[in-house]
């Protein structure tokens, strides 16, 4: 058994991605085995190895968990990144659940053959509802919740990059963030992660859409 933690899913980004920026910032080391055929995949469900017959999974202290959300808040839990006490992990569960809705809803573009009208509405919906949100409550502060780097303000930072690369200057208008992100970005481990070469993914193109697709077994 590899003492890294082993994550399962595509070369690509997806719902992966944000558990990789995750165990960077926490500076883990980690292992990746890319899903490639349909025939590995039906190994890994004779294996017992997908639960729910999905990915992401994620191999750690050894056990494989599935679903996202329960990958994420081991991780968090077990860095030291999940608040203080009950009070913190509520605030950031939270802020950490309109992150993913905002997050997922730029994912699925890639899945889309005319993201037009979409990309309209996410950049409403960003600017309209979730940003001033994130950046009310950047007023005065460092971090999100309770004065200390957690898992949410991790998921923040992802989310404010993946905007920008559909919106240019999306942020433009919401300096608190604007600072929050800039100050993210001279984490030596976050750094690392954004320059050429790292585990850091490029978005599902048509390529590994298809991959998806086939392995899955999906008509469309």
């Amino acid at each position: 058994m590899s003492e890294k933690p082993v994550l399962y899913y595509f070369n690509a980004r997806g719902k992966m991605e944000t558990i990789r920026w995750l165990l960077t910032v926490a500076e883990v080391d980690f292992d990746e085995v890319f899903l490639t055929s349909r025939d590995q995949y039906l190994k890994l469900l004779e294996n017992g190895d997908l639960l729910f017959q999905q990915v992401p999974v994620v191999e750690i202290d050894g056990i494989k968990l599935a679903q996202s959300r329960a990958i994420l808040n081991y991780i968090a839990e077990k860095y030291n990144l999940y608040g203080k006490d009950l009070k913190d992990r509520a605030m950031i569960d939270m802020y950490s659940e309109g992150l993913m809705d905002l997050t997922q809803m730029i994912r699925l573009l890639s899945w889309l053959s005319d993201p037009k009208d979409q990309l309209e509405e996410i950049e409403k919906k960003a600017k309209e509802r979730y940003l001033p949100v994130f950046e009310k409550a950047l007023t005065g502060a460092v971090y999100l919740v309770g004065g200390k780097f957690s898992c949410a303000d991790v998921y923040l930072l992802e989310c404010t990059l993946m905007l920008e690369e559909s919106f240019v200057g999306i942020l433009k208008d919401f300096g608190n963030l604007k600072s929050f992100q800039g100050r993210m970005l001279q984490i030596p481990a976050v750094n690392r992660f954004l320059l050429p070469g790292s585990k850091r993914k490029l978005p599902f193109d048509q390529k590994s859409l298809a991959l998806a697709k086939q392995v899955f077994n999906m008509k469309s």
